[in-house]
Formats: structure tokens, sequence, C-alpha cells
């Protein structure tokens, strides 16, 4: 079977972290999505092929697209030209023509696939890579004062300082440097080169790398790009206290976000002063900064 990755239709919707990366390169568990679904296509005996060597017979994926393996099958077993979509009828991918709509079968699914429009999809993407983990892996040092417990991967030159907890599924990348006395878990991935700091705390968070997280931070359900700075007592909102879904805002409009937990989504470059507090479903733009002791309720873009 033959499989076509397409431009993402909604990569606009994902800034700030999209701003200056394409959507394919954006970090699922430390590996930019494009090489995450090319791997799991190839394994699964995919051959790929660039858009113009499409047949009849190629299955189509625009990339920013989160498929369950076995739908894909489904969608390559069946003999017409068909639409597979998910439960909501929303298209994830196609076969047989250019266009989805010219084809003549339209299949649904009830398997965890979904459209990546928005940040949060990311995340819930990161969830869903991460939870796979079936293992731990330490392959950078463990102070024997911290406490690994889940799966962890942990790579190369990375450390783990005393006082520290980790709680997988978390992936930490090399070179990279935990507490001490530091908490990590949920479905957290962190990027190589990063620092996080003394009493800092990063749950169920995409972190990219390069990045420094100070003392005392708390991160949680949020994207932070590369080369930040969150300054001391930097902390993200996440849980509404009233037990109803976020908002964030897109575009000057208000998007539903379906989760109750949702942090901050900081694009590149960023510093945050210290005791900076960020606003559940709050954005800041690449190389933005904050005062100390600023509460920022709106998005800086």
């Amino acid at each position: 079977m033959q499989a076509t990755f397409l431009p993402p239709n909604h990569d606009v919707f994902c800034a700030p972290i999209t701003a200056n990366r394409d959507l394919s390169e954006c970090l699922i568990a430390n590996t930019p999505m494009v090489d995450l679904l090319s791997t799991e296509l190839i394994t699964a005996g995919f051959q790929l092929v660039a858009p113009h060597e499409a047949t009849p017979r190629t299955i189509r994926i625009p990339i920013d697209t989160w498929l369950e393996l076995g739908s894909i099958l489904m969608l390559g077993r069946n003999e017409k030209s068909a639409r597979l979509c998910d439960s909501d009828g929303v298209l994830l991918a196609w076969k047989g023509f250019d266009d989805p709509d010219e084809c003549e079968e339209e299949i649904r699914t009830e398997a965890g696939c979904f459209p990546v429009v928005y940040p949060w999809d990311l995340l819930k993407m990161n969830e869903e890579v991460v939870a796979l983990m079936d293992e731990t892996t330490l392959i950078g040092e463990v102070s024997p004062l911290a406490t690994i417990s889940g799966n962890v991967r942990l790579g190369r030159g990375a450390k783990i300082l005393p006082g520290s907890v980790v709680e997988g599924p978390v992936v930490i990348g090399a070179n990279t440097v935990i507490g001490p006395s530091a908490l990590i878990r949920g479905a957290t991935s962190i990027g190589a080169d990063c620092y996080i700091g003394h009493g800092a705390e990063v749950k169920n968070s995409i972190i990219y790398p390069n990045t420094y997280i100070s003392r005392h931070c708390y991160v949680g359900d949020s994207i932070v790009g590369s080369h930040v700075t969150l300054g001391a007592g930097t902390r993200t909102e996440n849980h509404r206290h009233d037990g109803k879904t976020h908002f964030s805002m897109v575009r000057n409009k208000a998007i539903d976000t379906g989760r109750q937990k949702f942090g901050a989504v900081i694009g590149d470059g960023v510093r945050t002063g210290v005791n900076t507090s960020l606003e559940a479903g709050v954005k800041i733009g690449i190389g933005g900064t904050t005062k100390p002791g600023s509460y920022i309720e709106a998005d800086m873009l």
C-alpha cells in the first residue's frame, strides 16, 4: 500500500508554536510529527510517495492528522474510493481522487483519530504517543536520591538530580538537567539541552529544546517553545474552579478547548520576569517578555 502526506489544513491556528516552524516539524514525544507518522506507516508496510506520485490507490493524509493505524489499514483495503472520517464526520484521510468530495464512499471510525487544528490538539497527540511507551530507558544519569516511576525515557547525557521525582510516561531529551527537587509528571516530553530548576514542576506538557525553567516554576498542560527562559516563580494556571472547559482566543474568537485543564502556549525565545502568572489559555508570541510580578490575562501575540 502507498501513502502520501499533504500540507496541513490548519497550521495557522496553532500559533505561536507554528509561527516559525511548519506544523509537520512540531515535536511529539521529542520527535517531529512528520517523522513520527512516517515511521509508523513504514513499519506497517506502507510505501511513502510524494503527492505528485500518488495513484488512485494511494492514501492521502493531511500531515495535521493523528490516525490510528487500524483505521488507515481499513481505508487501504477498501476496494472503492473512500473518505475516512471520525465519528463526527470530520475528514481524516482519503483515497481515489485528489478531491475527497469525489470519493464514492465514506468510512467512519470510532478509533482515537482526530485532526490537529489547535495547540491543545498537539497536547492530546503527545498524550496518545507517550502513553504507548511500554518500557523505561535510562541512558542518562539518575541520582540514587531521585525517584522514578512509570515508563520514562532519559536521553544520553541527561541528569536527574537528588530529590527529583519523575512519574511517567515522560520523555526527557539528551543533556537535559532535572532538579534538584523537581517534579515531572503526566504525559510530558522535555527536549534536549533543557534545564528544569529546583522545586519546579512540569505536568502534562511539551517543552522544546534549549529551554530554561527556573526554580519554583509551575508549567501545567502547556506548550513551551525553544530558547525560552521562565523566570523564577513563573506559573501557569490550568484548572477551572467551576469544572467547566477552558476557552482560548484564536484569531479574535473564543474557542472551546474541550479541556478542563489547559495552561499556556509560549513561543520561541520568550522570557518571563520572576513571579509571572499566566492565565489559562493565554499565548505569548515569539520573543515576548513580561515584567516581574506580571499577571497575563490576554494573549501577547
